[in-house]
């Protein structure tokens, strides 16, 4: 409580400006405008991966193994809104701002049997390294906060990186999942839980699908019978820019 009321203090007396239009905002890190902007994925979207659909192909879902069920995301990245808020979160460092974006990705719409089903949260790992340059895992901030307000278990220790890999940008979709193929596992001793269970995995963003696939075929080979997606943003697909 007096943590809060210091906080709330603090921001009375220095209030933020917007990290998108410099309004003044008296709590968080975006004004209530520049949220209402966010570049939403415009419908009708797939069911299954909620790409908006352009003709009856849809090019994303080829992309997906057989097990995952569903992907979900709130915007388009990394223009606008959206891709000031993951970069915010991603690189300056404003931890705040993982609440307000999970808030987003908890309201996310998915399929009954999604809802129904799911078991836990599980954020991509970060590499050892990247974790000690940037201190903290966004990924693992995002779901932090997704998986209370889903009332969720959050397994933060059940897949871990095996290697090091490439930062993926500026890498064509081949050369990205060259890149992270097979750089995830579930070590034995936590496989247990996993057994029959519908697992969402969450990260920030989802451009190719590559690293969620890697993680999504760790979970799978380690007992998962099912794998769901939920990302922040979203990369735009060739056919929809």
């Amino acid at each position: 409580m007096i943590t809060t009321l210091l906080r709330g203090l603090a921001d009375l007396a220095l209030p933020r400006a917007c990290l998108v239009c410099d309004r003044q905002v008296v709590s968080g890190f975006l004004c209530d405008v520049c949220w209402l902007q966010l570049p939403a994925l415009p419908s009708p979207r797939c069911d299954r991966c909620g790409q908006p659909r352009h003709g009856d192909q849809c090019r994303l879902c080829e992309r997906l193994p057989p097990y995952v069920r569903a992907a979900r995301s709130v915007c388009w990245v990394p223009e606008g809104v959206g891709g000031a808020a993951v970069h915010a979160l991603k690189y300056d460092e404003w931890h705040g701002i993982a609440e307000a974006m999970a808030d987003r990705m908890s309201r996310l719409a998915w399929p009954a049997d999604v809802v129904a089903e799911r078991t836990a949260v599980v954020p991509v790992p970060l590499g050892r390294v990247r974790l000690r340059e940037r201190g903290y895992n966004q990924a693992e901030l995002l779901a932090r906060h997704v998986a209370a307000r889903w009332r969720l278990p959050l397994w933060t220790d059940l897949v871990v990186r095996v290697r090091e890999t490439r930062t993926q940008v500026r890498l064509t979709q081949s050369q990205r999942s060259m890149n992270v193929h097979a750089a995830f596992s579930v070590p034995e001793t936590r496989r247990a839980p996993l057994v029959g269970a519908h697992v969402i995995v969450v990260d920030d963003v989802l451009t190719t699908g590559a690293t969620l696939n890697a993680v999504g075929a760790a979970l799978f080979a380690a007992g998962a019978r099912i794998i769901s997606y939920a990302t922040f943003g979203r990369a735009k697909t060739p056919a929809d820019t």
